[in-house]
């Protein structure tokens, strides 16, 4: 099968049954890398003359552009679906999902750095927020000006009025963008799910080592939604104390909440109480209560156990850092990034007036934290277009920054993997005042570099 090069993108046009069998027949390594030398940096499967197809399917056409995607790092998925097919692989791949998703051939174009039209308004809606903002900024980027609607309703209403429209996007995944965490954040509080029946299989479903990056980069607060749990043998109830008993050197929280125990003793709500775990009937009374959040997630001790000293490795790749973060910035704020000093110390900020702060943890082959120090004149800028409109809100610009400097977490992930180094992030953490950072990272030395956007300092350090 031969690729059709559509505006930048490679289209390989299947037709007929994708259920994994007739892979071969239908494409090649030959054929793929053909499509690498058209020079196309996104290379696509188009699904409009599929009449069936099954996990199985997708499956084969992913692993064969990943064994080729190492070489030149193209973004790879599908295009040309409905929304049946769309709901489908989404079904098929959940949150697994590295691959990306355009619901049509010339929506993909907009995100090919292989084609570009300026002074173009696109109309852009998703779900998931984290989706929203990778669009936008992507988009942005790319000369593009993008209208983000934040819920569907506004979506529907202005889609109507496609003749304000260059490109109306939905039903839309950007799988390059990062990776998909199966956490959720909110108010600073790290909320996991759990459900069906706990036992054993909780210390290997569980990611420790994105918990503990989590603590590392700040989060204080972590919340199991328990809703669904049906009951908890006695290997959850180890589980549960261990991890409180790990929390409290970080002076951090750990919540169930929605838990039944009409199916597990009572005795073991008890032992978990008595291990420092807190129990809340609906997650509402946490989330909705500004003083008690504030309460359970806002005190941070300094982290005991990682008193670790940045490394020569790290600090190679320090270029990589700063590319991902001076570029999104510059990027949404329309302004040149220029460097005043850099030096290996514990972090200095001499002015903690009117500024806030985002951490975002990686962890893999190198492991450590960005720290990035916004002036709010900056941080709201930068956040501008993704909310659509000036504001004074501090939570809300808190939120988008978080949002933003996931992006920022995701390019970092790209371009160390360009090199070669795998490395997993974790969610962001915001600061709405200085001294909470500061408390999370008492007597960490790293690499500071103070930069400044149109004479407002900003300030990005790295550590471990």
């Amino acid at each position: 099968m031969k690729a059709v090069l559509k505006k930048g993108v490679a289209v390989f046009t299947p037709q007929g049954f994708l259920d994994g069998n007739n892979t071969s027949e239908l494409l090649s390594i030959d054929d793929i890398e053909s499509a690498i030398n058209l020079k196309a940096d996104m290379i696509l499967v188009s699904l409009k003359k599929v009449i069936f197809f099954n996990k199985n399917g997708l499956d084969a056409f992913t692993k064969l552009f990943h064994a080729v995607r190492k070489k030149n790092h193209s973004i790879v998925g599908f295009c040309d679906y409905d929304a049946i097919k769309y709901d489908a692989i989404r079904k098929f791949f959940g949150d697994q999902i590295d691959f990306s998703l355009y619901k049509t051939s010339d929506i993909a174009s907009l995100f090919s750095s292989g084609f570009k039209e300026t002074d173009k308004t696109v109309l852009l809606y998703s779900p998931d927020k984290s989706q929203r903002t990778a669009m936008a900024i992507d988009l942005h980027d790319g000369g593009y000006n993008p209208i983000v609607a934040q819920t569907e309703e506004e979506f529907n209403d202005k889609a109507s009025k496609k003749e304000l429209y260059d490109y109306i996007i939905d039903l839309t995944y950007l799988g390059h963008m990062g990776q998909k965490i199966a956490t959720r954040v909110a108010g600073n509080a790290i909320i996991y799910t759990v459900s069906q029946f706990l036992d054993a299989e909780i210390n290997d479903k569980f990611n420790i080592e994105y918990h503990k990056n989590s603590l590392n980069v700040g989060f204080r607060l972590f919340i199991f939604d328990a809703y669904k749990t049906i009951s908890m043998n006695v290997h959850a109830l180890n589980f549960f104390s261990k991890l409180a008993s790990s929390a409290a050197e970080y002076n951090a929280t750990i919540s169930i909440v929605g838990m039944s125990f009409n199916k597990t003793p009572e005795s073991f709500k008890e032992t978990l109480e008595d291990s420092g775990i807190i129990f809340y009937e609906q997650m509402d009374d946490i989330l909705q209560n500004k003083e008690l959040l504030k309460e359970l997630g806002a005190s941070s001790a300094s982290n005991i156990k990682n008193k670790r000293t940045i490394n020569k490795q790290t600090v190679t790749e320090l270029p990589s850092f700063i590319s991902a973060t001076v570029g999104t910035i510059e990027m949404m704020t329309n302004a040149k990034a220029i460097k005043n000093g850099v030096k290996i110390d514990n972090i200095f900020i001499d002015d903690k007036k009117d500024k806030i702060a985002s951490s975002i943890g990686y962890y893999g082959d190198l492991d450590g934290m960005v720290i990035l120090v916004f002036p709010i004149i900056i941080a709201k800028k930068a956040c501008e277009l993704l909310i659509g409109e000036q504001t004074d809100d501090i939570e809300l610009i808190l939120d988008t920054l978080a949002e933003l400097v996931n992006i920022v977490g995701g390019k970092i992930k790209t371009l160390l993997a360009d090199e070669n180094i795998n490395v997993n992030i974790t969610l962001p953490r915001t600061y709405g005042n200085i001294d909470s950072l500061l408390e999370v990272i008492e007597n960490k030395k790293g690499v500071q570099v103070d930069l400044s956007f149109n004479d407002d300092k900003f300030l990005f350090f790295l550590t471990r």
